[in-house]
This record gives structure tokens, C-alpha cells and sequence, in this order.
């Protein structure tokens, strides 16, 4: 199976949504542990070491935005937030605060699955040893530097503090540089789906990345914004 046996951590206190998320990924031949109250969660979660967490918002004790926002200082272990499919706000929080992805309630099974085999074939490739990565896991492009092997990027001598999806975006866009990236393939790369025409993981990423690289927001030119057509990494603007 894809998921070897893969542990997943379900913080959920609806007890009818995290018996069918459980039951689903049960069959899927997963290894399911669930947690009802957000202040129990973060312990059980150390002391389970999953391989990847879902984290509902609206929790007993601590909300899931909070639970996200304490782990991810200690783990890179990917976190996937569930979300009311209208709140956009819990959604652009929570990729803020470090989650990897979002699923929008109801949650559909299949989706899910397909997210969390995205997120953990993505972890396990960060993973592999460093022989294994040593000949690609440094991209320089002008004065950016990125560093895969240690999750690290320097601008012109000064460390650029990204969240996860930041980092990957940011990867993705210096390997294919002077490439016009579409939304579709943004999304394929970083969540294993494409893009639906309302999803605004991509603007939003974008968006960040701009302010954090010194990009001007409302005349781009280091990740210009290509009409109808996607986004291009700018090599000679850095």
C-alpha cells in the first residue's frame, strides 16, 4: 500500500464525523488515532508521533488554529485543517499558522485520501538521506538561496522564515524559472489536485511570498502574475 501503514492523528469532537474519517482510512489501511478535546490533543499527539495530523477548528478546551499554531515550532510532521467550506478566513489562518493543506466539510473521503497520500509522499521525500539529496538540495538564483536539505531560505545574506507550503511553492517556482506555472500545476505539485477554478491556496501563497521576498505587491516583477495564464519566476530579477 502507498501509505505503509501510516499513522494518522484526528483531533475531531464530532463523534459521527471522526467515526466515518476513521473508519474510511481504517479500510484504507491506515493506522487511526482519534482525540475529542483540543486541550488533550497536543500531548497525545507527542506522545503518538504520527505520521500526519487532521485537525477540526471548532474544538472543546483549544481551538484546532491554536493546536497547529503550538505544534509546528516542534514538528514537520504535515497538518491538514478541516474547515467550514464558506470560511475563508479559518482557511488562509490556518496555512498561515503552519497547516500544510485544508479539507472544506463535509468532508468527501476520497478527496481526503488523495491529500494525505500528496502530503505523505512529499514528507517522505524530504526525508530521504542527505547522500541521496546532496547533488539538488541547494538552488541559488541571484541572491536567493535555498537550501531543501534544511528547509532554509536566504535572501541576499538574510534568512527568509517561511511555513511549509511557502518553502515548497518557493521551490517549485525557482526549479521551473522562466517557466509560466499554471494554477493547475501549482496545485498538482503541492496538493496532488488540480485546480478547481475557485481555490485560492495559490493566490494567497503568492501573495505571501511576494511581501516576505521584497516583491511589490502591486507591480510584481520577481513572481509575476501572467494574465489567464498562471505565475512566472523572474531569474534575472534576484
Amino acid at each position: 500500500m502507498e501509505n505503509e501503514l501510516a499513522h494518522v492523528f484526528l483531533v475531531e469532537d464530532d463523534q459521527s464525523l471522526a467515526s466515518l474519517v476513521s473508519d474510511y482510512l481504517t479500510m484504507q489501511s491506515f493506522k487511526v488515532s482519534i482525540e475529542a478535546r483540543g486541550d488533550l490533543a497536543i500531548d497525545r499527539i507527542k506522545a503518538a508521533s504520527p505520521d500526519l495530523i487532521i485537525l477540526d477548528i471548532m474544538l472543546p478546551g483549544k481551538n484546532g488554529l491554536d493546536i497547529c499554531r503550538e505544534l509546528r515550532p516542534q514538528t514537520n510532521v504535515p497538518i491538514v485543517m478541516l474547515t467550514a467550506r464558506s470560511d475563508e478566513i479559518d482557511q488562509i489562518v490556518g496555512l498561515e499558522v503552519g497547516a500544510d493543506d485544508y479539507i472544506a466539510k463535509p468532508v468527501q473521503p476520497r478527496l481526503l485520501l488523495a491529500r494525505i497520500n500528496a502530503l505523505l509522499r512529499r514528507a517522505k521525500t524530504n526525508s530521504e538521506p542527505a547522500e541521496k539529496k546532496a547533488d539538488n538540495n541547494k538552488i541559488c538564483v541571484g541572491a536567493l538561496e535555498i537550501n531543501k536539505l534544511k528547509q532554509e531560505v536566504h535572501l541576499a545574506g538574510q534568512a527568509v522564515e517561511l511555513t511549509t507550503n511557502e518553502f515548497e511553492l518557493l521551490n517549485l517556482f525557482a526549479v521551473k524559472a522562466g517557466q509560466i506555472l499554471s494554477r493547475d500545476d501549482l496545485l498538482n505539485n503541492l496538493r496532488g489536485i488540480g485546480y478547481d477554478g475557485m481555490d485560492r491556496t495559490i493566490d494567497m501563497l503568492v501573495s505571501r511570498l511576494r511581501k516576505k521576498l521584497g516583491d511589490d505587491s502591486t507591480k510584481p516583477f520577481k513572481i509575476k502574475t501572467v494574465w489567464k495564464k498562471g505565475y512566472l519566476f523572474v531569474a534575472d530579477a534576484w
